[in-house]
């Protein structure tokens, strides 16, 4: 199956220049969503991962299906003020300025094997900085797993020595 036939392109959106890739078209078709849930559930499989960690807040949908799917946990990152309990709190640099993530402090123990599944591969910027709030708190990123990868923005070299996989990759 050829993801991309199921991704809806909006030119200029969010503002001029930009091709967005829209997957709320591949959410909408069953068949297609469970195709893209059991082509990263292959690839996690013999990884033996304890937890998916899912960035706010695309992460989320796939990421707790693939977390069933092999019998994982799930941790939500989120932005500040989002979560009810004690966080760790990371800034990230933007191309337009700097953001903030939030987890909880006791989501990670120390030696869990974690996957981070989100949506888009863009710049890298975002999986970095939840790859270092993973690593803070002990825990080993054994695998990112993306559904969109754009190339072009060469997201992959902010994340050298860690396993990227994504579905399907557009040049921009």
């Amino acid at each position: 199956m050829d993801l991309k036939n199921s991704i809806r392109i909006i030119e200029d959106f969010p503002k001029q220049g930009i091709s967005f890739k829209d997957i709320t078209t591949l959410l909408q078709d069953g068949d297609v969503l469970k195709y893209t849930i059991d082509g990263i559930v292959a690839d996690l499989k013999d990884k033996h991962v304890d937890v998916i960690v899912g960035p706010e807040a695309r992460g989320f949908l796939f990421g707790v299906p693939v977390a069933y799917a092999i019998g994982a946990g799930f941790v939500p990152v989120r932005k500040p003020g989002k979560l009810p309990c004690d966080t760790i709190e990371i800034e990230y640099e933007l191309e337009y300025g700097v953001d903030k993530l939030e987890i909880h402090k006791d989501a990670i123990k120390p030696g869990q094997k974690v996957a981070i599944v989100d949506d888009l591969l863009a710049t890298g910027g975002t999986v970095a900085a939840v790859t270092k709030l993973i690593e803070q708190m002990g825990g080993e990123v054994v695998s990112l797993n993306f559904v969109i990868e754009l190339t072009g923005l060469n997201g992959k070299g902010k994340l050298k020595g860690y396993d990227i996989m994504s579905l399907v990759k557009y040049e921009l």
